[in-house]
């Protein structure tokens, strides 16, 4: 199904999905500066932070970072350590990362804001809208020599639920733990993450629903690209391009101007290098593989919208996008999502092992996670992403945390893991 034209998109948006975001009753005030004795949290243990992480820089165990905490709607550490680049360049707090998969959050965060606009029901089959997914089929044979493989039907549809829960039966081909359904993803010419060819969503996603599936949906969780094929949806419901739905139901009421899939003029100076240990010490520019360009997203042909994997973000924006959900789906007088949806979308769907489950957007810490220790409280909400990014939101303690690199193929980092287990011991009130 083509996108509209732009113009009559538009109007669409105006006239049936206009409501994706509205005024609210509520009214936070959008994010300010504080202090953390303001938001009863430590000073003191605070500063720990600050050591631990300069001593992981000055054992080379990363590059550099930024961290931002935030509590009760006041950002009151937000600070960048180390460098940008293998040449030095100092890192600043307002650094441009590639922020890889905290990507299908928003993207889920999309798909549910046309959900409340009752465009669809989330068991509904996901052909309805995107007619490639049919008839789908199940992998049962792979011959390793040939490349060829067997199937059969698949013994229910793929929905839209199963779709952004990882639950379609869908893979993630060249990082997929399937070696069959890598192989097969690869022969398709399957774009798994990030490119600077002219590839499109549509055409991808027509690809992708022709391959097999590795399970009858809803069997099993499996990591996958199904926000990618979200994306895809919020295109054909909205008849907006993505990156345009995103921008102006999202990022513009949220105040995040430095979020985009690609940069803008101006910005390219402030995207933070992928780096990587080099043989003789001190870092390396990470070149990429046969998956990832190293000069995405300054360079290529940019129409390429991944749901999964493609946007670019400060802390600050990301910031806002979380404290949105800690405020029940409000931001500044302004409603992406009802504290109802908040609710479904925190709720149950898989589990992660003992300490957690996956609802509609996010890793959920359950009571096992919580008697762990140092990963937040009860319903604490977390992600993370392919160049060692992480976040978490605790809604008990109105808290949230941004730790973010931009490292691949490092040898040790436990900055990720120290900084939310500190975090949480800051709480002094």
């Amino acid at each position: 199904m083509p996108l509209l034209p732009r113009f009559f998109a538009a109007w669409l948006a105006l006239a049936v999905g206009g409501l994706a975001q509205t005024s609210s009753g509520q009214s936070s005030p959008p994010l300010a500066v504080g202090t953390p004795a303001e938001v009863g949290l430590s000073p003191d243990r605070l500063a720990r932070i600050d050591a631990m992480v300069q001593d992981a820089i000055a054992a080379e165990h990363i590059p550099g970072t930024v961290v931002l905490l935030a509590r009760h709607g006041r950002i009151v550490h937000y600070r960048a350590f180390g460098s940008a680049d293998p040449q030095g360049t100092p890192l600043a707090p307002d650094a441009i990362f590639r922020i890889a998969s905290q990507t299908k959050a928003i993207t889920a965060t999309a798909v549910m804001m046309l959900w409340e606009e009752g465009h669809f029901r989330l068991d509904m089959p996901l052909s309805r809208f995107l007619p490639e997914f049919a008839d789908p089929v199940v992998l049962e044979a792979y011959d390793e020599t040939s490349g060829n493989y067997f199937t059969r039907p698949a013994k229910s549809p793929i929905t839209i639920r199963q779709l952004i829960t990882h639950r379609a039966g869908i893979g993630y081909g060249i990082i997929d733990k399937d070696p069959r359904l890598k192989q097969i993803y690869i022969d398709a010419g399957i774009t798994d993450l990030f490119t600077t060819e002219p590839v499109t969503l549509a055409d991808n996603v027509k690809k992708l629903a022709a391959l097999p599936l590795l399970f009858d949906p809803g069997e099993n969780y499996h990591y996958s690209e199904g926000l990618d094929v979200a994306g895809r949806l919020v295109e054909v419901v909205s008849g907006l391009p993505f990156d345009e739905f995103l921008r102006t139901r999202i990022f513009e009421p949220l105040g995040m101007h430095d979020t985009q899939f690609y940069l803008r003029p101006g910005q390219a100076n402030r995207l933070v290098t992928v780096q990587q240990p080099a043989a003789d010490g001190g870092w390396d520019k990470y070149q990429g593989t046969e998956y990832y360009d190293a000069d995405y997203p300054v360079k290529g042909a940019r129409t390429w919208f991944g749901g999964g994997a493609g946007l670019t973000s400060t802390a600050r924006d990301y910031a806002a996008f979380l404290q949105m959900y800690l405020n029940g789906g409000e931001y500044n007088g302004t409603r992406l999502l009802s504290r109802t949806t908040i609710n479904t979308i925190m709720a149950h769907q898989s589990d992660l092992g003992p300490y957690a489950h996956y609802g509609l957007a996010f890793r959920v810490l359950g009571e096992a996670g919580v008697a762990q220790g140092g990963k937040g409280g009860l319903n604490t909400f977390s992600w993370g992403g392919y160049f060692n990014i992480a976040y978490f939101a605790d809604p008990g303690e109105q808290l949230l945390g941004i730790i973010l690199k931009q490292t691949r193929n490092l040898k040790q980092d436990a900055t990720s893991s120290q900084f939310t287990q500190m975090v949480f011991a800051a709480v002094d009130d």
